[in-house]
């Protein structure tokens, strides 16, 4: 597999970008748009962007995707510029990375591949490393057949991570094949582990939040801020990868399990998708989630529609959502984009996960989604029995409180699952405000 192969070099790769406007597509912005996000890709894989060409086709060729006399003439432009990888932004057929490696001579990659490759390094735990390199395989799978004259000599680089090649092209199906099935038992005991866990957590009955959003939205900073979690944050895409699961205590005096969860892109390979079932889980096994928008960013809504077709797809679609706008701090005063995503969001909050402007409002907010698993009772606990009071005051909303005359009265929202031990004090129930 030579197109995702490459020698070491002493110097940064350097990178053509590709990308093709289709006539089904909206418009030249779109394209432009989702070329600089490949741009952005391709600089956290560790390339330097130097150039980029575009096309517009009725469809893509199927020999080579773009046009032959185009793609001639990228490739010569190619050749002056000394470049090192080809990136393509859609996916290519195994047949049009080997068409187009010929013409260019050099390294061919589509978009999944890159991805892909961006994941292998950001991965850190075993189980994201095991879902990384599933989602690899099954990429590579289909393309052995340009690769088994050269996998000796396998390397590394952007586009393809470790591992070293075998000679003979059945060997290496097979391999890949098994590696696979065993790759797939290992995560089925992934899932397991995190059913029991989820069980766990249900007889504590916390509420389970899962943070959600395009990658580089903040999502890891919100996390940071909310529950002090130390996780990595950079201004990179997918700069964390491994998902993290901390408590956090709401005003309302109710616990909720925080996860922060992969950052979602444009074209998110569904093979991808495919490997972190495990992971995402936690999504759709999610009470809420927090659906976290770089509101400053100049195609927020397009982000908006990207996360969403990701969580149709992995079947969280219908799941009860608060969207949060973040980087409000990044707006420089432009509160009129602020008030129009609010006007079309209505129930948004917006907040900056980095100054802590708005987190005040949001905890608020998350408490009242959350508050119907909680019954509004008053009680009335005598004042020697002090053990009960304290414990109210620890699992419990207190709302009012009255000390005066024999009993200490009170009106509080607890969880259901402590109605049997605080039941001698209940005095009546309340309607929920």
């Amino acid at each position: 597999m030579k197109a995702l192969i490459e020698t070491r070099n002493r110097r940064t790769e350097r990178v053509f970008l590709i990308g093709v406007e289709l006539k089904s597509r909206n418009n030249g912005r779109d394209i432009h748009d989702s070329l600089e996000e490949l741009s952005e890709l391709a600089t956290t894989a560790g390339g330097k962007v130097v150039g980029e060409g575009v096309q517009k086709l009725p469809a893509p060729c199927a020999s080579t995707f773009i046009g032959t006399g185009k793609a001639g003439e990228f490739a010569e432009h190619c050749r002056v510029a000394e470049v090192d990888t080809v990136i393509f932004d859609d996916e290519l057929s195994p047949a049009q990375s080997r068409n187009l490696e010929r013409l260019f001579n050099c390294k061919i990659l589509d978009r999944t591949a890159l991805i892909l490759d961006i994941f292998a390094q950001r991965a850190r735990t075993k189980e994201g490393k095991l879902q990384i390199e599933h989602a690899q395989l099954q990429h590579l799978l289909p393309r052995l057949t340009r690769f088994w004259g050269h996998l000796s000599r396998q390397k590394g680089g952007i586009g393809m991570r470790g591992g070293e090649g075998e000679t003979q092209l059945e060997t290496d199906r097979r391999r890949v094949q098994d590696r696979l099935a065993r790759i797939s038992r290992e995560l089925e005991i992934v899932r397991r582990q995190r059913s029991t866990q989820r069980q766990g957590r249900q007889r504590n009955n916390w509420a389970l939040a899962s943070i959600v959003g395009y990658t580089n939205a903040g999502k890891s900073t919100l996390l940071n801020t909310l529950t002090g979690a130390g996780v990595l944050t950079e201004d990179k895409l997918f700069a964390t990868l491994d998902p993290t699961t901390r408590r956090l205590r709401l005003p309302t005096n109710q616990n909720v399990l925080l996860t922060d969860t992969v950052g979602f892109i444009r074209k998110l390979p569904h093979g991808l998708v495919e490997a972190f079932k495990a992971t995402l889980e936690e999504v759709v096994q999610a009470d809420l989630l927090l659906h976290i928008v770089d509101v400053s960013h100049p195609q927020a809504e397009d982000q908006i529609e990207a996360v969403n077709a990701v969580l149709k797809e992995i079947g969280a679609d219908g799941k009860p959502t608060l969207m949060v706008l973040n980087k409000m701090d990044a707006l420089n005063g432009n509160q009129d984009k602020l008030t129009r995503f609010l006007e079309r969001h209505p129930h948004a909050v917006a907040i900056s996960a980095t100054t802590g402007e708005g987190i005040g409002s949001l905890l608020a907010e998350l408490g009242s989604q959350l508050r119907p698993s909680r019954e509004f009772i008053e009680l009335a606990v005598p004042h020697e029995q002090a053990g009960v009071i304290a414990r109210l005051h620890e699992v419990a909303q207190v709302v009012e409180r009255n000390y005066r005359g024999r009993l200490a009265k009170f009106k509080a929202r607890i969880p259901p699952h402590l109605r049997g031990e605080f039941a001698p004090f209940i005095v009546k129930e309340l309607q929920t405000a």
